[in-house]
């Protein structure tokens, strides 16, 4: 059902009536949605993007809830439209976060087909298979006993196929007991992903950010001296960074990829490594990237007009 507002009131009629002899003419307009963002329990304050994204949309005229998408009462909040923001713990519940998610009456945002695609990581193996230049990629399924798959590098990445924030993530040197020893624990409760090390990544993981369907920014995360994950909760440091043509051309080729095609998503982070050159990707962030808005001035406000134009 549309929504619309009458504007004005005059001689007792309808609100919004203008009366010019006996004929009324109501002006309708849209009125701004309710929109609900989804999160996470953040004690800590990670999640510093959703307060300047509440404010875009409130400018705008939106309402807005924000909640943990744990909470039991979340599915009954009266929303439009529910976007996916901060939902950082999923991995550890994937099932109840797919659950959740499904329970909405509302369209979800990105759409829950993309999400269910993106959420396990063998979406890799299929960019690949359609030529996007990818990160040599490896699964080994949930209960295997198979040795760690063989990777042209002196070491080799092992992590969770459904994962976040690095959750999961080892490194190791290959062929080494303490890699399979891993393997092993991984396997017990999921599939997992196999990589070999690029070094590259020392010198910072780039990620273009996409925005209703238009490259909005990107941003180079830096590792700690010593660290080799990217992430600010292991030192990581993030800096605005100027997208190359290739690193565009990559990113354009794996959204093209995703079910219902790029005009299907509100958000996406292309996550690259590699000669700036000739990028590989790494990563496809479809269901809860950060999106750096912080770095990058009037984002947060382009976001918002994409998520009410969708709305």
């Amino acid at each position: 059902m549309s929504r619309l507002a009458l504007r004005g009131v005059e001689d007792g009629l309808t609100p919004g009536a203008r009366v010019s002899g006996r004929r009324v003419a109501c002006e309708h307009r849209p009125v701004p949605p309710h929109v609900l963002l989804l999160t996470f329990d953040d004690p800590d304050g990670h999640d510093i993007e959703t307060p300047g994204v509440v404010a875009a949309l409130r400018a705008r005229g939106a309402t807005v809830t924000v909640s943990p998408w744990r909470e039991p009462s979340v599915t009954r909040v009266p929303a439009d439209v529910v976007v996916i923001r901060s939902t950082w713990d999923y991995q550890e519940h994937p099932d109840e976060f797919r659950a959740v998610l499904g329970a909405f009456a509302a369209p979800v945002l990105n759409p829950l087909d993309v999400v269910g695609w993106n959420l396990h990581k063998s979406y890799l193996l299929e960019l690949a298979r359609a030529g996007v230049p990818v990160v040599p990629t490896a699964l080994v399924p949930a209960g295997s006993d198979e040795p760690v798959p063989a990777v042209d590098a002196p070491e080799v990445v092992l992590k969770p196929a459904i994962s976040a924030n690095a959750w999961g993530l080892g490194r190791f040197a290959t062929g080494s007991a303490e890699a399979a020893d891993h393997l092993r624990t991984l396997t017990a409760t999921g599939d997992v992903l196999v990589q070999p090390y690029l070094p590259e990544i020392l010198a910072g993981e780039r990620s273009v950010v996409v925005i209703g369907g238009r490259v909005s920014h990107a941003v180079r995360k830096t590792p700690a001296a010593g660290e080799f994950r990217v992430q600010a909760e292991y030192g990581g440091t993030d800096t605005a960074h100027t997208p190359t043509a290739a690193e565009i051309a990559v990113a354009h080729a794996a959204l093209a990829c995703v079910p219902g095609g790029p005009e299907a998503l509100l958000y996406a982070r292309v996550d690259l490594v590699g000669p700036e050159d000739a990028p590989l990707l790494i990563e496809l962030e479809l269901v809860e990237p950060e999106l750096f808005l912080d770095l990058a001035p009037g984002s947060a406000d382009r976001f918002a007009a994409a998520l009410l134009a969708r709305a």
